[in-house]
């Protein structure tokens, strides 16, 4: 469904409502606002991919802090925009550049042994596992993403989500569990 454009004033009352934990006007404000948001992302990271794993982090953020908001000190569309910015800008301060010789797997070209149809099941396999991440809560679904597919401790985790590390360890514990049973393995 096509939501008409939202006013400032409707923006405003839905981040109200998100800071009191509405699940409902949360999924309202992500369905007025993420095309911006991603938009603002892929122009910073320039990575599609990325932008969507930032943009996840993003409403995580909104969630968190949508109680902050002052519709007196800027338009809903504009504190949301710069947390998207922020997140984008520091995703990119962190990446620096790496050399082959840094990354010599790099180089390392797929097995020349494996046939198409080997290939062919590798896919249906990725594929899977993406349906049953999908399936996940936003937040397990990107600690889980950012704990193996980018290396992050679970003390980073916690960290960077100010929770206790045990936290982060049971989140991504159920999340593994979910999706092994989602890939029935």
């Amino acid at each position: 469904m096509i939501l008409p454009p939202a006013t400032r004033d409707d923006l405003a009352d839905l981040l109200a409502r998100v800071a009191r934990q509405d699940k409902a006007a949360f999924a309202d404000l992500y369905k007025s606002t993420s095309a911006k948001l991603y938009g603002v992302i892929l122009r910073i990271s320039r990575r599609p991919a990325v932008a969507q794993e930032l943009l996840q982090e993003v409403y995580i953020r909104i969630w968190q802090r949508a109680g902050d908001f002052d519709r007196t000190r800027a338009s809903p569309i504009t504190w949301m925009a710069t947390i998207a910015r922020n997140r984008a800008l520091d995703e990119i301060r962190l990446k620096s550049a790496v050399s082959v010789e840094d990354t010599p797997e790099a180089l390392e070209v797929p097995d020349p042994a494996r046939s198409p149809a080997e290939w062919a099941e590798l896919a249906d396999e990725a594929r899977r596992l993406e349906d049953c991440l999908a399936g996940l809560e936003t937040e397990k679904r990107v600690i889980i993403r950012l704990a193996y597919a980018a290396g992050l401790s679970r003390e980073e985790l916690a960290e960077r989500y100010g929770r206790p590390v045990a936290t982060i360890k049971t989140w991504i514990h159920r999340g593994l569990k979910q999706l092994k049973d989602c890939l029935g393995s």
